[in-house]
């Protein structure tokens, strides 16, 4: 199968995301959680630069954080799986640049997972079709499948794989707030079970029961913003709790835990507003680190590197 020359080299950025909603669901009888979200692009990204090598395999240089051995790394997993797919045997050369934190529910390396997949479908149009990328996105993680495809805002359901695409709302600011915890994602899903259960066990219902249901407006985003994680898990991290109290004060239209955290946002429809309240959660809570970021219509394009 042909593609891209030796030396070619193609670039994006990898946004974060925030979920506007995360209702946690009946368990799978693959030992998964089925989930239903509203997924939120937004202006926090990390960047991917890749270029085809003459040498095989998938070598990765990471500018930033540590984020742990590159045979780990969903950027080499998510290569790997594509070339095996479709019998290629191109070297890759990837350089990530890393500026969302890891552990903090914002889909950092599940964005660059994405990422990566979309720029060997850049390369080779078509050559892993639409359903098999998210399968392959969903086997990696429950948010990869987002970050496969385009829309800024998407309604994911099952373990991710199932996406609708939204017509995107009107520009938004936000301000997130990083407190300086990890929070790993089983333990989350633990602390919620046990949880229900001490509650009597039972599994909440879908909050979007067909597509006419889901919410075309902040202020309805707004009336459906929960997070399922959200008492389990800032209740178990204090900077977290903190964080959210201190983004709370400043009376977005509404504040949430991301994924499974450590991440927490505000949301504002002024983004005077919103850059006044990101520096009054600074100096509220010094330890945690504040971002302002602003919503994406559509993910970042892939583009061309250079020759």
């Amino acid at each position: 199968m042909s593609g891209p020359a030796i030396g070619s080299r193609l670039r994006v950025r990898a946004p974060a995301k925030v979920n506007l909603t995360l209702r946690i669901l009946e368990r799978l009888p693959s030992g998964f959680h089925a989930l239903e979200t509203l997924f939120q692009a937004i202006d926090l990204c990390d960047s991917l630069e890749v270029e085809v090598r003459r040498e095989s395999g998938v070598a990765l240089e990471v500018v930033g954080a540590d984020v742990g051995p590159a045979d780990d790394n969903l950027v080499v997993r998510a290569a790997r799986a594509w070339l095996a797919e479709t019998c290629v045997e191109w070297g890759l050369a990837v350089r990530l640049t890393k500026a969302i934190p890891a552990g903090a529910g914002l889909g950092g390396g599940s964005s660059d997972a994405g990422a990566m997949l979309r720029v060997l479908d850049y390369w080779m149009p078509g050559a892993v079709a639409e359903e098999r990328r998210l399968a392959i996105g969903a086997e990696l993680g429950s948010d990869v499948p987002f970050f496969t495809g385009k829309g800024g805002l998407v309604l994911g359901r099952g373990r991710g794989e199932r996406m609708t695409p939204l017509a995107p709302l009107p520009p938004a600011w936000l301000v997130v707030g990083m407190p300086r915890v990890h929070v790993a994602t089983g333990p989350a899903y633990g602390r919620l079970a046990r949880g229900r259960a001490e509650s009597g066990g039972a599994v909440p219902p879908p909050l979007f029961d067909g597509e006419s249901a889901v919410p075309r407006s902040w202020p309805e985003v707004a009336s459906l913003a929960l997070n399922d994680f959200e008492p389990v898990v800032a209740g178990a991290h204090p900077p977290i709790a903190t964080a959210l109290a201190a983004i709370r004060a400043q009376h977005p239209a509404f504040a949430l835990l991301s994924g499974s955290g450590a991440a927490v946002f505000g949301l504002f429809t002024d983004a005077d507003a919103a850059e006044r309240a990101v520096g009054e959660a600074r100096a509220a809570c010094p330890e945690s680190r504040f971002e302002l970021a602003r919503t994406l219509d559509r993910l970042p394009a892939v583009e061309p590197a250079g020759p």
